[in-house]
């Protein structure tokens, strides 16, 4: 994990995009959090089991590990200061863990969305069909267990928060949010990318919310 900003007020939990939204955003997710140490907020950024730096294989990641991960790593930070629960995208998929102080969700899409946007196309998902139950499938070039992707495709509705929530978006997405900024959607483009302004506006959200939510 990387980790940014004081040892004391708030921390930001702050959980990256998933599969290929992970790599296109993972620049624009450090810059949030750079920004938010300048705000003089706390953050960390880990990777989750099977993502990023991760030395789980991906075709070994379920749903419940990622889950039991989240939980671990907030259960250790909320014994010394307040726990702000950050996602970005189809993380907010397991953000939904107990003892967090507040929500901040990034443009969140279900885990039905987060499959829908990796098989694009009748062909893969044809394929994906005809994997054997006990082989991984590949899903743009990840191998993904049966089990991860059972459970992506029936998660169908985001889930609430179990502290305050707040969602913001960008102005193009039809999508009710709290806040809408100007911007591109970097997890669309082809090649990774940033955008410097817009992580410097999220994290000026951002760091109200937490100390908000904080008290």
């Amino acid at each position: 994990m990387l980790r940014f900003g004081p040892d004391t007020g708030p921390v930001v939990v702050m959980l990256p995009a998933l599969f290929e939204e992970h790599n296109r955003t993972r620049a624009f997710t450090v810059a949030i959090c750079r920004a938010l140490a300048e705000s003089r907020v706390a953050s960390i950024l880990p990777d989750l089991p099977g993502q990023g730096e991760s030395v789980v294989p991906t075709q070994d990641a379920t749903l419940d590990h990622w889950r039991k991960a989240v939980a671990a790593l907030v259960q250790a930070q909320r014994a010394v200061r307040p726990v702000i629960m950050g996602s970005m995208r189809g993380s907010a998929i397991i953000d939904d863990v107990p003892g967090v102080s507040g929500h901040w969700r990034l443009s969140p899409i279900t885990g039905q969305m987060v499959i829908r946007d990796l098989t694009r196309g009748a062909v893969m998902q044809s394929s994906l069909t005809a994997a054997p139950i006990g082989d991984p499938v590949e899903v743009a070039g990840n191998l993904i267990s049966h089990n991860l992707f059972g459970a992506l495709q029936a998660d169908a509705t985001l889930r609430e928060g179990t502290a305050p929530l707040r969602t913001v978006r960008l102005e193009s997405d039809p999508a009710p949010a709290d806040l809408k900024l100007p911007g591109s959607p970097l997890w669309r483009r082809a090649e990774p990318g940033n955008d410097l302004p817009l992580a410097a506006l999220l994290a000026q959200d951002l760091a109200a919310w937490s100390h908000q939510c904080a008290g």
